[in-house]
C-alpha cells in the first residue's frame, strides 16, 4: 500500500522539479575593453551588449565599474529604445589601472518601474598599465599643436608615474 503512495508522490515532486524556469536573459555581453587615448591622456572602460529580443523597451542599463584608483564605484547608465539593438557604455575616466589585475564589472538591466530584471557579473583585464600614458594631453586642437604640459624639455613625452 505504501508503495502505491509513494511512487506517485516521486513523480509529483521531480514534474514539479522540473517546470521550474531558468532567468530569462535580456542582454548579453558583446565586448569589453580599456581604452586608453593617449592623445588626450585619458583612459576608461568599453562595454558593448547585445540587446535579445525579451529586452523590454525604456529599460536600463546600469553598468557599475571597478575604481582602479580606489574608492566607489563608477556608475554609467544607459536607457533603452525601441530601435536599440546594442548598448555601449562608457566609464568614467579612470587611472592606475594595472597590467594583468582583474576588474570587476557589475552590469544590471531594469524596468521601466525599476525593478532589476537581470544581473551580469564580468571582470575585466587589461593588457597595459596606466604609465603608458602621458600626464597631460599631447595636442590640443584639429591641427595637433603641441601642449607644452605633455613634454619634458628635451621634447620627450612626460609619462605618468606607478601609481600607489
Amino acid at each position: 500500500m505504501k508503495a502505491h503512495f509513494v511512487i506517485p508522490l516521486l513523480a509529483a515532486l521531480l514534474l514539479a522539479g522540473g517546470c521550474q524556469r531558468a532567468p530569462e536573459e535580456y542582454i548579453s555581453v558583446n565586448g569589453k575593453v580599456f581604452i586608453f587615448n593617449i592623445r588626450n591622456a585619458r583612459a576608461f572602460y568599453m562595454l558593448t551588449l547585445n540587446r535579445l529580443p525579451a529586452t523590454p523597451d525604456n529599460a536600463v542599463v546600469v553598468a557599475e565599474f571597478e575604481n582602479p584608483a580606489g574608492g566607489p564605484v563608477l556608475v554609467k547608465q544607459q536607457k533603452v529604445f525601441p530601435k536599440m539593438t546594442r548598448i555601449d557604455l562608457q566609464s568614467p575616466d579612470v587611472d592606475c589601472v594595472v597590467t594583468d589585475k582583474p576588474y570587476k564589472i557589475r552590469i544590471m538591466l531594469r524596468n521601466a518601474e525599476g525593478e532589476t530584471l537581470q544581473t551580469i557579473d564580468t571582470t575585466l583585464t587589461s593588457t597595459l598599465d596606466s604609465t603608458m600614458l602621458p600626464e597631460h594631453a599631447l595636442f590640443e586642437g584639429p591641427v595637433y599643436t603641441k601642449t607644452k604640459d605633455g613634454y619634458n624639455p628635451d621634447g620627450s613625452i612626460r609619462f605618468r608615474k606607478k601609481c600607489g
